[in-house]
């Protein structure tokens, strides 16, 4: 055989192991808090912050949430076995081990915190680790399999993105900053709930409280209707604090009607379909209403 057919045999396990080490990070999360991490820093500047402001904030929490992400995969490498969702993660299938995943995972933070603290500002660099220590011990070691409310509590590291963001701009916190982490705080619940309605099973056979698990359908279906009517509140509340425009009112106003709506839908129909129904508009949902935010501003300076 010649050294060219050798070549991609050769490359494929390189290949592999690097993708499994993607895989730890959950690339599709960090997009997710990338997304408002950006438009948060475009309200702080009120324009567009330096492009080398917005990259090294983007790389340092890209790193920061990547490391979370494999210290969860590390602790949790027993439930991902019985969970059929989490079955081929790279733990489980033994494509990485728990020690080099976890030094991979400290590697993350220790980079992410140098770089923003060299880069960005030593108040970036600090929030991006607490949200890290808050996700891996009080999430994953504590609420995650003692508690219905651990989605609830929890979900506050995926809300600390804002005050990194807005901190990288103005080197400190106000109120506007506050609302931001209040709305991802609110919409997480029935985000992750509206999920967790299609894997109720696999929660139940891991012993995971996640609340669709323990609770009836409807109960969670009215927990999320709360949810849901609260986070509208909340970002029409961003209006008046950020002095946001009617792009923005009009955009949180149209975007949280949907939400509402579809969550009503799902308080009636009680169904799988309609909770993933939800669980995409979500995303859509927190996408756009950043988007909106950022564009409004943009328009108006």
């Amino acid at each position: 055989m010649s050294l060219a057919a050798e070549a991609p045999t050769l490359h494929r396990p390189i290949r592999s192991k690097l993708g499994a080490y993607v895989a730890l990070t959950k690339p599709r999360i960090i997009e997710l808090l990338l997304v408002t991490t950006l438009p948060t820093m475009i309200v702080a500047r009120r324009g567009l912050p330096s492009l080398g402001l917005m990259a090294a904030t983007l790389v340092g929490g890209a790193l920061a949430a990547g490391g979370a992400n494999a210290m969860n995969m590390v602790v949790d490498r027993d439930i991902d076995k019985v969970m059929h969702r989490t079955s081929n993660r790279p733990l489980v299938t033994g494509a990485v081990t728990p020690r080099a995943a976890l030094v991979f995972a400290l590697a993350l933070e220790v980079a992410a915190f140098v770089e923003l603290w060299l880069v960005v500002n030593l108040l970036s660099a600090s929030l991006a680790v607490s949200a890290t220590l808050f996700y891996v011990f009080v999430y994953t070691l504590w609420l995650k399999r003692s508690s219905t409310q651990n989605i609830v509590i929890g979900g506050a590291a995926g809300a600390v993105p804002v005050l990194v963001g807005w901190s990288a701009v103005t080197g400190g916190l106000t109120w506007t900053p506050a609302v931001l982490f209040a709305i991802i705080f609110v919409w997480t619940p029935p985000h992750f709930w509206s999920l967790a309605f299609r894997y109720k099973d696999d929660y139940q056979a891991a012993k995971v409280p996640m609340l669709p698990a323990v609770a009836t359908f409807r109960r969670t279906a009215s927990e999320i209707l709360l949810y849901s009517v609260v986070l509208v509140g909340v970002s029409l509340v961003l209006a008046g604090v950020a002095s946001l425009g009617t792009l923005y009112v009009i955009s949180a106003s149209v975007l949280g009607a949907i939400f509402v709506a579809m969550a009503v839908r799902l308080w009636r129909r009680a169904t799988p379909k309609a909770a993933m129904q939800l669980f995409s508009y979500s995303i859509t949902y927190l996408t756009l209403l950043f988007v909106a935010m950022a564009v409004d501003v943009l328009v108006r300076s």
